[in-house]
């Protein structure tokens, strides 16, 4: 049986335990977060749908307007939405460094850019177990190391313009401190270099050890000339427009435009919503079966016992009334129990059919290791004997 089926037969067994109750409080997890995502997705959906688009020549006109109430406004600036070209700061700067641009160029492509990210992604094999078995839940997480990467960023401040104009009257600076949102980036180099094994290389096979088998090396840049929309807040800084990201929304700079970011959001929206109503009614079908089932065993179990409780409450009472019989009559010598010499005979052995114990040496006899007759040394069942 090979890692994955071994993990999809683990999973099925913890996802169908307790009667599927584990499966349904999955399934509610799974909702309440689809509902909580659905939320934040429907707010930054909101936002975007008030937010304006005006272009980088309009900025000034739109931040120097008076502000409104709505959704729009934040106390850091106005959120808009800005489709520019990105251009190097230094070409708005008015001084020596101008006729040196400060911009990056690429070691592969030779591109200038004024962002350059290189990944080097070191690649492992997939844990297997000794001698190539899986013996352990380690498969389960060795997927998760499968991949090293070791990322350089390497940036310039950069700014939005008019695409077309020279020289750059108006502009938009572009700020990235404290972003998380993904960057429009174009792969200019990709190439997998393999790593060639070695002895140790085969004993960390044998083993089950992690071993490299390929290095990734990857360089990614955002070029002068891309054009790219920024989603964000707005506001002076030192005389010139400045937009940072705004944490609530999902988009920073991207090269899709305001409508096909409404789209997009609008989809995500609807799946959420969807997918979130049908894993709650899921989720609350099985819990509720499960709920049912483990009542009416309760109820069973409850039932049981309170019939064994009546049936030893009713054996303790014969008990009682036989002891007391017994000692209050006489008893003939023929009758008596030839175990203790006390008490009737009233119990007869199966299979020999010999009536000649009371009721509680029976039990005693009957409760040794191998029963036998007191009187034929014949094996007797088990638990069988009958009281007269």
């Amino acid at each position: 049986m090979s890692a994955n089926e071994q993990a999809l037969s683990l999973l099925g067994q913890l996802a169908f335990s307790f009667d599927g109750a584990v499966l349904g409080v999955a399934l509610a997890y799974v909702a309440v977060r689809s509902v909580l995502k659905y939320t934040s997705t429907s707010s930054a959906l909101r936002k975007l749908r008030k937010a304006p688009s005006v272009s980088v020549s309009d900025l000034r006109t739109v931040l120097n307007a008076p502000e409104t109430s709505n959704e729009s406004q934040s106390s850091d600036g106005k959120l808009l939405i800005v489709r520019g070209t990105v251009e190097a700061k230094s070409a708005i700067e008015l001084n020596w460094k101008c006729l040196k641009p400060n911009v990056l160029v690429s070691q592969e492509s030779g591109d200038r850019a004024v962002l350059i990210e290189r990944t080097q992604t070191c690649i492992y094999n997939e844990w297997k177990g000794f001698l190539g078995f899986t013996s352990d839940l380690r498969a389960l997480l060795a997927k998760s190391r499968r991949r090293r990467e070791a990322t350089s960023l390497r940036t310039v401040p950069f700014i939005l313009v008019e695409g077309g104009q020279w020289p750059h009257n108006d502009a938009l600076v572009v700020n990235l401190d404290g972003s998380q949102h993904p960057l429009p980036l174009i792969t200019v180099y990709h190439r997998l270099q393999p790593v060639n094994a070695s002895p140790y290389t085969f004993l960390q096979a044998l083993f089950g050890h992690e071993y490299p088998v390929g290095l990734l090396d990857e360089e990614k840049i955002l070029p002068l000339g891309k054009d790219i929309t920024a989603v964000g807040v707005c506001r002076f800084k030192d005389g010139l427009p400045e937009i940072k990201s705004c944490d609530d929304l999902p988009y920073f700079l991207i090269d899709m435009t305001k409508d096909q970011m409404v789209q997009g959001l609008s989809f995500n929206c609807k799946f959420l919503l969807i997918g979130g109503f049908i894993l709650g009614s899921l989720s609350l079908g099985i819990l509720g079966y499960a709920a049912v089932r483990n009542w009416n065993r309760w109820k069973e179990w409850k039932r049981q016992r309170q019939a064994r409780q009546q049936e030893s409450s009713a054996a303790s009472n014969d008990t009682s009334e036989i002891h007391t019989e017994e000692e209050t009559a006489d008893v003939p010598d023929g009758e008596l129990c030839v175990i203790c010499l006390m008490r009737r005979r009233r119990s007869a052995f199966v299979p020999c059919g010999h009536r000649v114990c009371c009721q509680f040496c029976a039990i005693s006899i009957v409760r040794e290791g191998s029963p036998r007759c007191p009187v034929c040394r014949q094996e007797i069942h088990e638990d069988w004997f009958f009281v007269l």
